[in-house]
């Protein structure tokens, strides 16, 4: 069974019928998923959730998935907590310094959340074929999902895409097409196909289940840390939806009694390049124009416009947090940081979170004492890393010397 009751849009309060496939709400707006939070409270203690063992569909009472056959599975984990305690040491950090690390998720990164309750769902609606836009870690979860689930999938990447991305899309069983343009404009091609051909759009938030996906990653940091909230999430900020989830998870667990008031600074993570949140931020203002010229190596948050840009700045305000962009250099010199110091290979997304994290311990944004979790959205391996390495010629004496 679901606890599901209804959806709302996030904007006007109007409710949806939960029972059938749905975009974006009459006004445009992402719609969120309803649930009878009462009735969750009666069915599952902290207790019984903590001798589940099934990845985050533990929290299956807390997802709208209502048949078990449903749920497309790739072998989920609860993704690690991993200090970084030469970092902290290093910044003069007395607090914890912690990294969540998603990249151990079937497929590499958080994006697997998200895609596998929106394949589930789709499922679950007997849809057939789903189309997506993508920077890359998106379309690769949406491919193997939907394979899993023998559904259709077609996937547009902007076309300097990483080239391993776009292999592992096509790899598991999408049709890949690449576009000259932003992840914006390969959004269009998505939309104004919807009734050319028939598929099912699955871009971030304009369905309503790639939220509930990622709310797991607020569920499970609920749990990890004891129902004690940490003091500050810095998180890697494109389309938002992992930060908009974990913030409704957040109120979910406070609303059955599971959590106190106390929330986490929700900090945006973008980087100078391409940063409209933050300028909204830094505006006060509810939504966030198109960021033109759009640019940044790290790809996942190279979004130039989000659809729930509004939800992003609610959650961050509400929190008490804030949106920080870094520049492109501290982004890459912060990877290769952390992986020869720490032996943690953060993927570009996730070294930019450490780099906001030192930017801000500077300016006092956040305290030597708080405990800071940064997300690390995707396995490293995935990105092309400069080598350091030398030649040996095993034909020729070997100078030992030179090690």
């Amino acid at each position: 069974m679901s606890f599901l009751t209804h959806l709302e849009c996030s904007y006007t309060g109007k409710k949806y019928e939960a029972g059938k496939p749905h975009n974006l709400s009459e006004a445009g707006k992402p719609l969120l998923a309803r649930y009878d939070l009462d009735a969750i409270k009666g069915a599952i203690t902290k207790e019984e959730l903590s001798k589940r063992t099934e990845g985050f569909w533990r929290y299956r009472e807390f997802l709208p998935v209502a048949e078990p056959e449903n749920r497309v599975s790739l072998g989920e984990v609860v993704t690690p907590l991993i200090p970084l305690k030469k970092m902290a040491r290093k910044e003069g950090h007395t607090g914890e310094l912690i990294v969540k690390d998603e990249g151990r998720l079937p497929t590499g990164s958080f994006k697997a959340r998200g895609l596998c309750l929106a394949v589930s769902m789709a499922k679950e609606f007997g849809l057939k074929h789903l189309a997506m836009p993508t920077n890359g870690n998106a379309g690769a979860a949406l491919a193997a999902y939907a394979s899993a689930a023998d559904m259709r999938t077609t996937v547009f990447c902007p076309d300097d895409t990483p080239r391993v991305n776009i292999e592992e899309i096509a790899f598991q069983g999408a049709d890949v097409y690449t576009v000259n343009g932003l992840i914006t404009d390969c959004g269009k091609i998505v939309g104004e196909g919807k009734e050319k051909v028939g598929w099912f759009d699955v871009s971030t938030l304009k369905e309503p289940y790639r939220i509930e996906g990622k709310k797991t990653m607020g569920l499970e940091l609920a749990e990890q840390f004891g129902w004690e909230l940490p003091d500050a999430i810095f998180y890697p900020t494109g389309g938002g939806t992992g930060l908009i989830g974990m913030a409704k998870a957040f109120d979910e667990l406070e609303a059955i009694g599971w959590i106190g008031s106390k929330r986490p600074k929700l900090i945006v993570v973008q980087a100078s390049g391409c940063a409209p949140i933050v300028k909204a931020w830094e505006e006060g203002v509810e939504h966030a124009p198109l960021w033109e010229n759009a640019t940044t190596a790290a790809a996942g948050i190279r979004v130039p416009a989000a659809v729930g840009d509004f939800l992003i700045l609610r959650a961050v305000r509400e929190t008490n947090g804030f949106a920080i962009a870094v520049d492109e250099k501290d982004i890459f010199d912060s990877w290769r940081e952390v992986a020869r110091d720490e032996g943690f290979l953060l993927c570009p997304e996730g070294a930019a979170t450490y780099a906001a994290y030192r930017q801000a311990l500077k300016t006092g944004q956040i305290a030597k004492s708080d405990k800071v979790v940064l997300f690390n959205c995707a396995t490293g391996l995935k990105y092309p890393m400069a080598s350091d390495s030398q030649t040996i010629d095993r034909t020729k004496p070997i100078d030992y010397d030179q090690f």
